[in-house]
């Protein structure tokens, strides 16, 4: 307090000392906005994305998809698969699926695994020989061989021929009672008759190179 001066200006001379700090500080809030707002500004805008079904673990073909081996994710949708599939549970794997890596179509059994494979015909095909099935992989090349039972003969009727899924199936069921074991390729339309011929009188085997 100031000696001297009259109560009323003594007074006067505080609320102007009261108004210069309160509007240092509504500068100083204000300044703060434009900078916050300057930041939204520049700041890239949040980007699109999609939900998606990554596995949670290493997923080997033939796996019966539970709810525990997927998790749902939101990807960019400029880096998520085109062909990535929002339904798993269920369903059967065509191919392996490595943990972290995004459902497609192309993995599982189903229409889909047409897109691996385009412009030819997805085709199963049974092996006689359970054991041979087990040595395929999706993505494996190989030869489709007929044998005739009666002669013995046999003739290649389709090569090079990619295997896109080895789906694996319970000893009690559909191919433990019919013996043998399938798996799915992709061959031409001209193939897929021979094969399909072949297989209604002869057995089925493959051969390849690793």
């Amino acid at each position: 307090m100031l000696p001297g001066l009259p109560p009323t200006r003594r007074r006067l001379r505080a609320v102007r000392h009261q108004l210069r700090r309160r509007r240092r500080l509504i500068a100083a809030a204000l300044a703060a906005v434009a900078v916050l707002s300057a930041l939204r500004t520049l700041a890239p805008p949040a980007p699109d994305t999609v939900e998606v079904l990554v596995a949670t673990r290493d997923l080997p073909s033939g796996t019966v998809l539970g709810g525990d081996d997927l998790s749902r994710r939101d990807f960019p949708r400029e880096v998520a698969p085109a062909s990535a599939t929002t339904e798993g549970v269920g369903r059967v794997l065509a191919a392996p699926v490595g943990r972290g890596e995004v459902l497609t179509e192309p993995r599982v059994v189903g229409p889909g695994l047409a897109l691996a494979e385009p412009g030819r015909t997805v085709l199963p095909v049974r092996l006689p020989d359970a054991g041979m099935a087990t040595l395929l992989r999706a993505g494996d090349e190989v030869d489709l061989v007929a044998t005739d039972p009666g002669t013995g003969v046999s003739t290649v009727v389709a090569r090079d021929v990619t295997v896109l899924a080895t789906p694996a199936v319970a000893p009690d069921g559909p191919a433990g009672e019919r013996g043998g074991a399938l798996v799915v390729v992709g061959a031409s339309a001209t193939e897929a008759l021979d094969i399909t011929s072949a297989a209604l009188s002869q057995f089925l085997t493959v051969s390849w190179d690793r």
